[in-house]
């Protein structure tokens, strides 16, 4: 599917183009490089395209009310953005959940450091701390570095493993390290979507965050732009075990993706895992 950024800038080409024209149609250039040659076949399949993306945009909108039957009525979704998540397609994703019936129970935003190799000592130290105040059932003590830190985030934000003090503590530290920021009012929550940025992170670590967030959680879904389901970060993470335990859906840059995303996350509800989207191996569309 043509993103909408290539329909921005061909737009922006066809308006210099004419822009240009303007200018040296009154002039002694006037005459130079005239082509009187009709528009070509490349260019009316591009505009044909670009027709055909705005109706399947406008088609999911519409359908999007009787596709979601108001399957998350009376659920709350919680929000994490990776770092470089565009705020476009976590308000439309929003938007959508709300159109289904649900609510957004708070916007967690990851920061850089918490995806970042060179920060991974930080990310250790932090975890393996925060987890001699919680008792021990509550994480395996054998957890890795990435699931451990993925896990508190999860009880933090979803479980009701921990106590309403103790999620708070937990929010607060991570906070103050700079690893996540949360939002000023939240409440836990079953289901958690994570909104992929443009910055690609390590394959090894936002599996092991994503794992640490499916165990202590209900459901979760992973969403990405179109590009990241093709060579991206959603490419990465399908190939990797955690894919049968989160939803991940591509194309959330677009409308179409973002009702998928809220699909998805119905679906997450009853049933783990799914790859859906432009590239998804399991169908376009979780309609089950």
């Amino acid at each position: 599917m043509i993103s909408y950024r290539h329909h921005v800038v061909s737009l922006v080409a066809v308006f210099l183009a004419l822009s240009v024209g303007v200018v040296l149609g009154g002039g002694p250039l006037s005459e130079l490089g005239r082509d009187d040659t009709p528009v070509s076949a490349h260019t009316k399949a591009q505009q044909q395209d670009s027709r055909a993306a705005r109706f399947g945009d406008d088609f999911a909108t519409a359908a999007a009310p009787t596709l979601y039957a108001g399957r998350l009525q009376n659920h709350a979704v919680t929000i994490v953005t990776m770092p470089g998540a565009d705020g476009d397609v976590v308000s439309g994703i929003a938007a959508q959940i709300e159109s289904a019936g649900g609510s957004v129970a708070g916007t967690y935003e990851a920061k850089p450091a918490l995806v970042s190799a060179s920060e991974k000592s930080l990310v250790d130290t932090l975890g393996s701390q925060l987890m001699t105040h919680l008792d021990d059932d509550v994480i395996p003590a054998d957890a890795s570095t990435y699931d451990r830190i993925g896990q508190l985030l999860g009880v933090a934000v979803s479980g009701d493993s921990v106590s309403l003090d103790e999620a708070s503590s937990i929010r607060q530290s991570l906070a103050g390290a700079d690893l996540v920021k949360s939002p000023e009012q939240a409440s836990r929550t079953a289901l958690v979507l994570v909104v992929l940025g443009g910055k690609d992170a390590d394959d090894a670590i936002l599996s092991g965050l994503l794992t640490g967030l499916a165990a202590t959680t209900t459901g979760v879904v992973v969403a990405g732009d179109t590009g990241s389901g093709m060579k991206g970060d959603l490419h990465g993470l399908r190939a990797q075990p955690v894919a049968d335990k989160v939803a991940t859906v591509d194309s959330a840059d677009t409308a179409v993706g973002q009702v998928t995303t809220v699909l998805a996350l119905a679906r997450s509800l009853k049933v783990q895992g799914g790859s859906f989207g432009a590239s998804g191996s399991d169908g376009a569309v979780p309609l089950g």
